[in-house]
Protein backbone atom coordinates (compact mmCIF):
# COMPACT_ATOMS: atom_id res chain seq x y z
CA UNK A 1 0.00 0.00 0.00
CA UNK A 2 1.73 3.51 -1.03
CA UNK A 3 0.30 6.90 0.59
CA UNK A 4 1.61 10.20 -1.13
CA UNK A 5 1.00 13.26 0.73
CA UNK A 6 0.63 16.39 -1.04
CA UNK A 7 -0.24 20.28 -0.39
CA UNK A 8 2.50 21.52 1.78
CA UNK A 9 4.20 24.83 1.51
CA UNK A 10 4.88 28.28 2.98
CA UNK A 11 2.39 29.93 4.20
CA UNK A 12 2.12 32.95 6.60
CA UNK A 13 0.42 32.80 10.19
CA UNK A 14 -3.36 32.73 10.39
CA UNK A 15 -3.28 31.10 6.69
CA UNK A 16 -4.62 27.99 4.88
CA UNK A 17 -3.29 25.06 3.49
CA UNK A 18 -5.29 21.76 2.42
CA UNK A 19 -2.95 18.51 2.62
CA UNK A 20 -3.82 15.29 0.51
CA UNK A 21 -3.38 11.69 0.83
CA UNK A 22 -3.44 9.72 -2.19
CA UNK A 23 -3.77 5.62 -1.18
CA UNK A 24 -3.06 3.12 -3.57
CA UNK A 25 -4.96 0.26 -1.55
CA UNK A 26 -6.28 -0.34 2.44
CA UNK A 27 -4.59 -2.54 4.51
CA UNK A 28 -6.51 -5.35 5.89
CA UNK A 29 -6.56 -4.69 9.55
CA UNK A 30 -5.89 -1.19 9.41
CA UNK A 31 -9.07 0.81 10.89
CA UNK A 32 -8.66 4.51 10.04
CA UNK A 33 -6.07 6.97 7.93
CA UNK A 34 -4.75 9.41 10.40
CA UNK A 35 -2.42 12.42 9.89
CA UNK A 36 0.57 13.00 12.19
CA UNK A 37 3.36 15.85 12.27
CA UNK A 38 6.94 15.87 13.31
CA UNK A 39 9.03 19.70 14.09
CA UNK A 40 12.42 19.80 14.45
CA UNK A 41 14.02 18.90 17.39
CA UNK A 42 10.01 17.16 18.69
CA UNK A 43 8.58 13.39 18.87
CA UNK A 44 6.56 12.82 16.17
CA UNK A 45 2.63 13.39 16.92
CA UNK A 46 -0.96 12.31 15.57
CA UNK A 47 -3.12 15.44 14.65
CA UNK A 48 -6.25 14.07 13.37
CA UNK A 49 -7.51 10.70 12.06
CA UNK A 50 -10.33 9.66 10.18
CA UNK A 51 -12.28 5.65 10.48
CA UNK A 52 -12.89 4.14 7.58
CA UNK A 53 -16.15 3.04 9.11
CA UNK A 54 -18.34 5.20 9.80
CA UNK A 55 -16.33 8.23 9.51
CA UNK A 56 -15.82 9.17 12.95
CA UNK A 57 -13.16 11.73 13.06
CA UNK A 58 -10.59 12.93 16.26
CA UNK A 59 -8.40 15.74 16.69
CA UNK A 60 -5.20 16.52 18.47
CA UNK A 61 -6.04 19.60 21.03
CA UNK A 62 -3.82 21.84 19.44
CA UNK A 63 -5.72 21.52 16.55
CA UNK A 64 -9.16 21.55 17.17
CA UNK A 65 -11.64 24.18 15.99
CA UNK A 66 -8.32 24.83 12.94
CA UNK A 67 -8.07 21.53 11.09
CA UNK A 68 -10.49 19.61 9.77
CA UNK A 69 -9.85 16.12 8.11
CA UNK A 70 -12.07 14.74 5.53
CA UNK A 71 -12.48 11.98 3.32
CA UNK A 72 -13.09 11.35 -0.70
CA UNK A 73 -13.57 7.24 -0.92
CA UNK A 74 -14.20 7.44 -4.62
CA UNK A 75 -10.46 8.89 -5.12
CA UNK A 76 -9.14 7.25 -2.27
CA UNK A 77 -8.34 10.30 -0.84
CA UNK A 78 -7.70 11.79 2.75
CA UNK A 79 -7.48 15.60 3.10
CA UNK A 80 -7.10 17.60 5.94
CA UNK A 81 -7.73 21.54 5.80
CA UNK A 82 -5.55 23.44 7.81
CA UNK A 83 -6.48 26.87 8.66
CA UNK A 84 -5.97 29.81 10.97
CA UNK A 85 -2.19 28.42 10.82
CA UNK A 86 0.22 29.18 13.45
CA UNK A 87 4.24 28.86 13.87
CA UNK A 88 4.06 26.27 16.23
CA UNK A 89 2.30 23.99 13.30
CA UNK A 90 5.57 24.28 11.33
CA UNK A 91 6.61 20.29 10.39
CA UNK A 92 6.67 17.86 8.19
CA UNK A 93 3.04 15.93 7.94
CA UNK A 94 2.69 12.18 7.51
CA UNK A 95 -0.05 10.55 6.87
CA UNK A 96 -0.52 7.08 7.69
CA UNK A 97 -3.37 3.98 7.76
CA UNK A 98 -3.63 3.11 11.72
CA UNK A 99 -5.30 0.27 13.80
CA UNK A 100 -7.51 1.88 16.52
CA UNK A 101 -6.14 2.08 20.14
CA UNK A 102 -8.55 2.19 22.51
CA UNK A 103 -11.38 2.93 20.68
CA UNK A 104 -9.44 5.98 19.02
CA UNK A 105 -6.89 6.93 16.41
CA UNK A 106 -5.37 9.67 17.37
CA UNK A 107 -2.47 8.53 19.19
CA UNK A 108 0.75 7.96 16.81
CA UNK A 109 3.25 5.59 17.14
CA UNK A 110 4.67 3.18 14.59
CA UNK A 111 3.48 0.28 16.41
CA UNK A 112 -0.43 1.34 15.37
CA UNK A 113 0.90 2.07 11.47
CA UNK A 114 0.65 -0.21 8.62
CA UNK A 115 1.95 2.29 6.24
CA UNK A 116 2.95 5.83 5.79
CA UNK A 117 4.14 8.03 3.13
CA UNK A 118 7.27 10.34 2.87
CA UNK A 119 5.51 13.49 4.50
CA UNK A 120 5.01 17.19 3.15
CA UNK A 121 6.73 20.23 4.62
CA UNK A 122 4.45 22.36 6.14
CA UNK A 123 6.10 26.32 6.86
CA UNK A 124 4.58 28.39 8.67
CA UNK A 125 5.80 32.17 8.78
CA UNK A 126 5.21 34.72 11.43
Amino acid sequence: VQLVESGGGLVQAGGSLRLSCAASGFPVGADAIGWSRQAPGKEREGVSCIFRRGGRTDYANSVKGRFTISEDNAKNTVNLQMNSLKPKDKAVYYCETRTTVLDGCIDYSESYCFSWGQGTQVTVSS
